[in-house]
This record gives C-alpha cells, sequence and structure tokens, in this order.
C-alpha cells in the first residue's frame, strides 16, 4: 500500500501545481497592476509591498525550467571572444557540450583539454556555470549535460550506475588521452571507476589527469549529516519512500525515478532557516527598490530551484554501492561483472580538492582516493584543501575563482608540459635511431 502512496505522490504533486495555477493568474495580474507606472499607489510603500508579495509568491509556486549557461564570450589576454555551444556527442541520458572558442587560426596554440562532468544529483549541469566560465580563457573546455529522466521515454531503457560509467568511458575514448577530467562532487566514484577500468583495460584513451572535487570517495571519513542518513535508513527505506512514477503526459511517463521536487525538498530542509531569510531580505530590497540585491537572488534562485529526475534504478545503486555498502573503498565494487580496482591506476595523474567547511562530502572523503590508488607515481600527486569554504565553495565562487582554479589549470599545464617534452624525447630518439640504420 506504500508503495502505492508513492506512485501517487508525482501525480499529487501535479495536482497542486494545477489548483495554484488560477491564484498564480490573480497574483501576475496584481502585480502588473502594481507595477504600472499609471498607477500612482506603485510609488507607495504599500504598491511596493503588494508587488513584491506577488513577486515572491510567482517564484515560489513557479516550476523552474533548465537554465541556459549564457556563455556566449570569454575573455582571452585581455581580448574578447565568442563562444559557441555544440553538441559533440550524444546518448539519451547525457548530451556532451564543447564551448567553442572562436579563436582565429593564428592566434590559436595548444591549451589543455578539460571534460567536466556534472554530478547527475537532481541539479542540471548549468549549476557549474561559474567553473566553466573560470576555465574558459584558458582551455578546451568541455561538459556533460544529464537529460531529466522525466523527459527521456521508457524506449530508450534503464540507466544505472553502470551506465553511467560506461558513459564516462565513452566520452574518453572520444576526446582521447590527452584529455584532462574532472569529477564534481557525485561523479568522483564513477569517473575513478570508469579510469579504473579504462587501466585495467590499457585502454590509451585514459585521461593524463583527474581532478575529483567535494566527492564521497569514502563516507566513512568525516561523516556528514547525508551520510548518516544513509547508513542508518539503508537501501530499502529510501526504495520505500523516495522513488515514485513519472505521470503521463510527460515523455518519460510511467518511467520510476527520484524527483527533482523530492531532491530539492531535501536540499531546502538542511538550511531551511538560511533559505527564509534570503526570501525574507529579497522583499525588504524590492520594497526599498534596490534591484541590484533582489537580482542577485532571482539568479540564485533560478538555478537552485531548477531540478531533474533521476532515475530509480542509478538513484538507488549510487546510495547503496557509495554511500552503504562503502564497495570502492572496500575495493568490492563492481562494473557490471568486472571488479573495479583502483590499484590498476598506474598512468593518470591525480589532484583532489577539498572544502574545510563541507557539509555534504565531509573533510578526508576525497582526499581518500590517494590512498586506494597506491601505484599512481608520487610526483603525479596533488591535494589541496580550501580554508573557509563549503561545499559549493569548492567550484564556484571567488576562492574558488582565485585560489581554487589557477592550482588545477597549474597542475593540468604542468602535466602538459611533461607530456610535450617526452613526446620531443621520443622523437629525437627516433631521428637517432634512423640515423643509425642508414648508417
Amino acid at each position: 500500500m506504500y508503495g502505492a502512496a508513492m506512485s501517487f505522490a508525482y501525480h499529487a504533486y501535479e495536482a497542486v501545481h494545477m489548483m495554484v495555477s488560477p491564484v498564480r493568474g490573480v497574483s501576475d495580474a496584481m502585480h502588473l497592476a502594481f507595477k504600472n507606472p499609471a498607477n500612482p499607489l506603485t510609488y507607495t510603500p504599500f504598491g511596493r509591498s503588494v508587488a513584491a508579495s506577488c513577486e515572491l509568491f510567482e517564484r515560489m509556486t513557479r516550476r523552474y525550467g533548465k537554465p541556459a549557461f549564457g556563455l556566449d564570450e570569454t575573455t582571452i589576454n585581455g581580448v574578447k571572444v565568442a563562444v559557441e555551444e555544440r553538441v559533440v556527442w550524444e546518448r539519451p541520458f547525457c548530451k556532451l557540450v564543447y564551448f567553442d572558442r572562436k579563436i582565429p587560426s593564428s592566434r590559436r596554440k595548444p591549451q589543455p583539454k578539460v571534460l567536466l562532468v556534472a554530478p547527475m544529483s537532481g541539479h542540471y549541469a548549468t549549476l557549474l556555470r561559474g567553473t566553466v566560465e573560470a576555465f574558459l580563457p584558458g582551455h578546451e573546455v568541455y561538459i556533460t549535460d544529464w537529460v531529466d529522466a522525466r523527459l527521456v521515454p521508457l524506449s530508450e531503457g534503464r540507466f544505472d550506475l553502470n551506465d553511467y560509467i560506461d558513459y564516462v568511458i565513452g566520452m574518453l575514448q572520444m576526446l582521447g588521452p590527452d584529455t584532462h577530467v574532472m569529477a564534481i562532487c557525485q561523479p568522483s566514484v564513477p569517473v575513478i571507476a570508469a579510469i579504473a577500468r579504462m587501466e585495467a583495460e590499457s585502454d590509451p584513451c585514459a585521461p593524463r589527469s583527474m581532478t575529483l572535487m567535494g566527492g564521497p570517495i569514502d563516507t566513512r571519513r568525516s561523516p556528514t549529516a547525508v551520510n548518516q542518513l544513509a547508513m542508518e535508513r539503508g537501501t530499502d527505506w529510501f526504495r520505500r519512500n523516495c522513488i515514485t512514477v513519472v505521470p503521463f503526459p510527460s515523455l518519460g511517463a510511467f518511467r520510476q525515478v527520484y524527483p527533482g521536487f523530492m531532491q530539492l525538498s531535501g536540499f531546502m530542509a538542511m538550511n531551511i532557516d538560511r533559505h527564509v531569510t534570503a526570501h525574507y531580505d529579497m522583499f525588504k530590497h524590492l520594497v526599498s527598490g534596490d534591484g541590484d540585491s533582489a537580482e542577485k537572488h532571482r539568479d540564485f534562485y533560478d538555478e537552485y530551484l531548477a531540478v531533474m529526475d533521476l532515475t530509480a534504478e542509478f538513484y538507488l545503486q549510487t546510495v547503496d554501492t557509495v554511500f552503504v555498502q562503502h564497495a570502492l573503498p572496500k575495493g568490492e565494487m563492481m562494473h557490471r561483472d568486472k571488479p573495479v580496482d583502483l590499484t590498476a591506476i598506474r598512468r593518470v595523474a591525480l589532484m583532489t580538492v577539498e572544502g574545510e567547511m563541507d557539509d555534504i562530502s565531509g573533510v578526508g572523503q576525497t582526499q581518500a582516493a590517494h590512498d586506494l590508488c597506491v601505484n599512481i607515481p608520487d610526483d603525479k600527486r596533488v591535494h589541496y584543501l580550501q580554508p573557509k569554504v563549503g561545499h559549493y565553495g569548492v567550484f564556484n565562487g571567488s576562492r574558488f575563482r582565485s585560489e581554487i582554479q589557477p592550482r588545477i589549470s597549474d597542475f593540468m599545464v604542468s602535466l602538459d608540459m611533461e607530456a610535450a617534452k617526452e613526446r620531443r624525447g621520443d622523437s629525437a630518439k627516433e631521428q637517432r635511431k634512423a640515423l643509425k640504420v642508414v648508417g
């Protein structure tokens, strides 16, 4: 009976949206009336309060769609350069987006190729807009743009953690061995698993480096509230309480999912006081006419409140493998019928980044990768702990731009320079060998 109730949850959510629609219409009309320059009340505290209340109501009851990256240009050496988004690889549950910088061929120089693997944890890849923007001036940037499961027809089949790993391997094989892959939070586990499998198979397209940022490699270290909840409840609890069915007429109708609105409720509940305060502050900014502060609030919550559904099989397998069984650090994780052996990683350099105040992935959880990848040479390892930042600050914000991103970039550039020297050395050896043969 409880399973049936959960299956009905999505339908109830849709029904509430439909019931609120008439009220939203009235609220929108009032908002327009009290923002109209011809209305004398528009310029009074009462009028501004009504308009502010209507805007907040509209924003709190809106369904937020997928935001755009909006990165149309970047600045390279003081010169503005146009940027075009192009899809270069595509599967039913993911598109690989390339940010093509329109640099004239005469000015184009070799720069690190970066694959940003965005989290599939409820938010869209656009949450990493600031991350992409920071790397654009000096890197060739690609990002995984995961598709909302409610938009994928059942005919496209399932998508689980094994498929995620397959997708990462496929993208790396397409991009080639000179790629630097960055995993932000949740993807740290499937990315390192994909690389371990590629190394075990001696895949020549294994990337040059991997950077794991705020990821749950070993959640037994410094467990957070999120980790403890998973351990206490177990996988079956999440199956009973978090899985529902996409309603008709969505493209993904009847697919079992962990819905984005439920994920968002969990995010909000973790810091409910902060969100209530933020909305009250926005109300005051609107009433006082502080448009800049109100716009910053809009920008943040337009992104934060835009969420996507995850397939049930991916969500439950991730919970069980990463947070309940701790299969990766125990050496028990499998990719389909093959073991994920982190000792197989030998050629790929490793950098880990953590935030001192991270309340999602505790300090030490990502650094654990160094203890597990024992065969990576010491000169190809880096760990950095950023003081005074939380989870979001690990990959975005002022400290990311000024302190974290430059370190990651230096790590990648140094590896590319080392690879170039090795190629020149190999070329010289081949030339000497040819001369000896001729002689």
